[in-house]
């Protein structure tokens, strides 16, 4: 699911299911981070680093400990870039070679509506006038939850580039669907405060996808060098 929503020189891994999503071996520095965590909490913190040891043998790079740095932001290897998501009975780890891209961001959400009281946090007005005009068309996408999944998305892909906390107010958000029988399309977020400087210009607009899809809503968005 994530992989559609990528280009071909990043390479994702998934794991769909409860039954598939088991707790794998962890390096002691990475056990050391969920020591006290609840038994569901450590399977899916070890499930995706997983995947994401699963993706770095797949671009030549050795399988190593996948820790937390600076506001829980994943630290990959050297030279590489990615990201991961898990929820109820999903994850998945996105990597590419840094060369490739500047950064990148992935989000996986349970195809529900948000919890009350989230949207009215989360969501700006203008954002939500236009969820309601998706909604019109295709209600049965709970598309506020997509938009949520796109602003994940959004901080991830954000983070690494400039080393602060994104609000989910300071991105205004587009859905954009494209033709098919599955929901799918491409995502624009316009960033409210001075973006990052990328490839020598500064960057005031994420691109992205987005699908909808057994069960899940799911969305990516990288950063390329240059745009």
């Amino acid at each position: 699911m994530i992989e559609e929503l990528l280009p071909e020189s990043v390479v994702a891994v998934e794991m769909l299911g409860d039954e598939s999503i088991r707790e794998a071996p962890l390096y002691p520095e990475e056990a050391a981070l969920v020591a006290r965590a609840v038994p569901k909490r450590r399977r899916e913190f070890a499930a995706v680093r997983a995947c994401a040891r699963s993706a770095m043998e797949k671009l030549g790079v050795p399988p190593q400990a996948v820790v937390s740095g600076e506001r829980g932001a994943p630290r990959w290897p050297d030279g590489l870039v990615g990201s991961m998501t898990h929820c109820e009975g999903y994850c998945a780890a996105a990597l590419v070679r840094a060369a490739d891209l500047a950064s990148l961001g992935i989000d996986a959400e349970p195809h529900a509506a948000l919890p009350e009281g989230v949207a009215e946090a989360v969501l700006l007005p203008a954002e939500r006038e236009r969820l309601g005009l998706l909604a019109a068309g295709r209600p049965g996408v709970h598309w506020d939850r997509l938009l949520f999944s796109a602003k994940e998305s959004v901080y991830k892909a954000w983070f690494p580039l400039t080393g602060k906390w994104l609000d989910f107010m300071e991105a205004d958000i587009e859905l954009v669907p494209e033709p098919g029988e599955r929901p799918h399309g491409i995502l624009r977020a316009r960033l409210l405060v001075p973006g990052p400087e990328v490839g020598g210009r500064r960057l005031q607009v994420f691109e992205g996808r987005w699908s909808v899809g057994h069960g899940m809503l799911t969305s990516a968005v990288v950063v390329p060098h240059r745009s």
